[in-house]
């Protein structure tokens, strides 16, 4: 059986235009016919010339027919427009994109909805798009309505809606329509969370009906819970196309790596933190500090900091007994700590980590040093992992 969509060397280029990227002003604007050439800082003559920017990049997969497949990726990475592209909204540069069935997309408020139409002529204006009979938009009406939650306003000119109000109708559009293929974007996140909530099961039912459902989102937790094949972009390019778990744990794994923009950082009038970091590719999580001083220092107290992503502290890791291994250079006054650890105590996920410290001088905490992701413990096993919202800050291991 043939994939119900197919994507070979699918490639995306935009042209950015020299003028419009230094924000004109008016005057300029009205000038632009003859300022065609312009003097460069050192008084030559050059034209104005566009450069070119590729938001996809020979992107080949293939899905087949149910499967629900999470994109991810930071902002600009040509998520939306690989979307645009499979919607046929956007044509590619290179390359070619085969669908096989019926396609219903939601890629922001209002797509292909027509504001002087009510929201019930909407209704069958967008089933007809999708290449829908009146009988079968008639039997799926009254659900999709209930679904919505606008039925007072069903035969209102949808100019009058709230951007919410607009969203509800057009997911339930897009979901009950019973397209072969359901495309959402981030648009999601417009909406309350109740029906955030209420949409997040509606994609699920239709992923387990057998249809194919693609969603863009940066909640990772909808993701795993929808999703069980994910596709990270980045810079437009496919860089890993696999399980959702581990697609996310290597997504988060590159957004958080142990960056330390607060260093150097003075901890005293002698003493100075140069380094910072944490590394969960070894076997043992290792932590790693160095110092700068002006005298050999005395530390007397150290320990990790973890704050959750609201920035609640939530556990403290005591290292005070490591401090003897400190190694100390006295040629160029540096101090050096390794910390390996049997096991790193929270549950996959993203943390805050700081340091608390204390010397001859002061007693410190410093928080948000860097941000670390914790990568899952089951991806390599055949064991699932519970749902998040089951889940703690930290899993306690059973012993064989």
């Amino acid at each position: 059986m043939k994939p119900i969509i197919e994507v070979h060397n699918l490639s995306k280029k935009y042209k950015i235009s020299a003028a419009q990227s230094n924000n004109p002003s008016i005057r300029e604007l009205l000038m632009s016919p003859f300022n065609v050439l312009k003097p460069n800082k050192k008084g030559a003559i050059n034209a104005a010339q566009d450069t070119e920017f590729w938001a996809l990049k020979d992107i080949n997969f293939n899905i087949n027919a149910g499967e629900s497949i999470g994109i991810i990726g930071k902002n600009g990475t040509g998520k939306s427009t690989l979307l645009k592209i499979l919607s046929r909204i956007t044509p590619p540069t290179k390359g070619h994109a085969i669908l096989r069935g019926r396609l219903a997309s939601l890629l922001e408020v209002g797509t292909g909805f027509h504001h002087e139409l009510s929201g019930r002529e909407n209704v069958y204006f967008n089933g007809s798009i999708l290449g829908l009979r009146k009988h079968e938009i008639d039997r799926k009406f009254d659900e999709i309505v209930d679904f919505s939650g606008i039925e007072r306003f069903i035969d209102t000119p949808l100019k009058n809606y709230s951007t919410g109000m607009q969203l509800r109708l057009a997911f339930a559009v897009a979901a009950h329509l019973e397209p072969e293929i359901l495309i959402i974007d981030e648009v999601l996140a417009v909406g309350d969370a109740d029906f955030q909530k209420k949409c997040l099961g509606k994609m699920d039912e239709v992923s387990r009906s057998g249809r194919t459902v693609i969603f863009v989102s940066h909640n990772m937790a909808a993701l795993k819970s929808i999703c069980q094949r994910g596709i990270f972009l980045q810079k437009g390019q496919l860089m890993y196309d696999g399980n959702i778990h581990q697609t996310i744990d290597n997504y988060l794994a590159i957004q958080h790596s142990g960056v330390n923009e607060r260093l150097p950082l003075t901890i005293d009038a002698t003493l100075i933190l140069t380094e910072f970091s944490l590394d969960f590719n070894a076997l043992n999580p290792v932590f790693n500090a160095m110092f700068s001083y002006a005298e050999r220092p005395l530390i007397n107290d150290l320990s990790l900091l973890i704050f959750d992503q609201n920035g609640v502290k939530i556990a403290n890791i005591d290292v005070r007994s490591q401090l003897k291994n400190i190694v100390f250079n006295n040629e160029n006054n540096t101090a050096f700590l390794t910390v390996k650890m049997a096991q790193w105590p929270m549950v996959e996920g993203t943390y805050q980590v700081g340091l608390s410290i204390a010397t001859a001088f002061i007693s410190k905490e410093f928080h948000q040093l860097m941000d670390v992701y914790v990568p899952s413990v089951f991806q390599n096993t055949d064991v699932l992992p519970y749902p998040s919202e089951k889940r703690g800050f930290v899993e306690i291991k059973i012993l064989d």
